[in-house]
């Protein structure tokens, strides 16, 4: 089949990327970019060679798809326009602002019969991908996603910028939905939410810990994951991560001296492919395209990261306002 035309919205520094890799995959065909600034947009189509288009209905007229890469408080009206004019989208996360704009999103791709993917790359990062087949129910997850502060994204709360790739990803492998939240967060530097710790409980038993912050003076970005079988931890960072289980043939006795671990625990070195998550994430949205698969991250499941992620939001709020009536100054 033909690759598909593909047109990308918002080229800042994700965007550009995502323009970058539609001209490398075979799946695609960069149509062409938009932006509202237009001297970002000519910088940008000269580098790539490609059209940068005056209005964002030019360049709907000549794609079949579209990447969304524009702050997420114009999500949901590029969103709508493109939908309408009968344009597939890949969204970056979050799918939008508020569940209600998710909702008539997911409504509107219904009527026209489009899909909406949304752009949790987490999923396609090498070592979830490698870590999957050892997962069996896990009880306990454990996030930390760290970054230095940026301007960029502070347009929301930590929480809907860099937390949420983590709340969808527990949500992904984490059996049961969420049955309470718990949640504190300070305000650093932006004005909104810079770090904060959520805490999810599970119908299914499981609790999830999960830490976000802009304002630190190193990057990470790690998850462990705790259940019967064993250890999983992952450095989401460099796509690499380890599994460690117990030895199925071998007896731990009580009075047991100078244990060595390396006598009862088997060690599994997990590492991803080193695909680029981007492209990967990428390709699965041609294969969605031209229906020949389903798409890796549905608007339900956006729509369910951000219900959730806004939950965090709120009781954030309320944990502010009961230590500020607390403590007045």
């Amino acid at each position: 089949m033909n690759p598909i035309a593909t047109g990308v919205v918002g080229v800042g520094s994700l965007g550009f990327h995502h323009a970058r890799l539609l001209q490398e995959i075979p799946e695609a065909r960069l149509a062409g970019i938009f932006d509202i600034d237009e001297q970002r947009a000519r910088t940008v189509a000269s580098e790539l060679q490609t059209r940068a288009y005056p209005s964002l209905e030019q360049l709907l007229d000549e794609a079949e798809a579209i990447t969304i890469a524009v702050p997420t408080i114009s999500h949901f009206d590029v969103g709508k326009v493109a939908l309408e004019l009968g344009c597939d989208l890949l969204i970056e996360k979050p799918i939008t602002t508020t569940t209600a704009e998710a909702d008539e999103l997911i409504a509107i791709a219904a009527d026209n019969d489009r899909i909406i993917q949304v752009g949790h790359i987490e999923r396609f990062n090498g070592a979830v991908r490698a870590c999957e087949p050892y997962l069996e129910d896990p009880l306990f997850v454990e996030s930390h996603r760290l970054a230095p502060f940026a301007v960029r994204g502070t347009d929301v709360p930590v929480v809907l910028d860099l937390m949420i790739h983590d709340i969808d990803l527990i949500l992904s492998l984490v059996r049961g939905s969420v049955a309470d939240v718990r949640a504190v967060g300070v305000s650093v530097l932006s004005g909104r939410v810079d770090i904060a710790n959520a805490r999810l409980e599970f119908d299914g038993g499981a609790v999830a810990n999960i830490t976000a912050s802009r304002v630190s003076i190193q990057r990470q970005r790690k998850i462990r994951f705790f259940q019967p079988s064993g250890y999983v931890s992952l450095d989401l960072q460099k796509g690499t991560g380890e599994f460690y289980r117990r030895k199925n043939d071998v007896e731990i006795e009580a009075d047991t001296d100078g244990l060595n671990l390396g006598n009862f625990v088997e060690h599994v070195s997990l590492r991803g492919d080193g695909a680029e998550p981007l492209r990967l994430e990428l390709q699965a949205f041609a294969h969605a395209v031209r229906r020949e698969a389903a798409v890796p991250v549905s608007a339900q499941e956006g729509r369910m990261a951000l219900s959730i992620a806004l939950d965090i939001v709120e009781h954030i709020e309320r944990h502010r306002e009961h230590v500020f009536d607390s403590n007045p100054t």
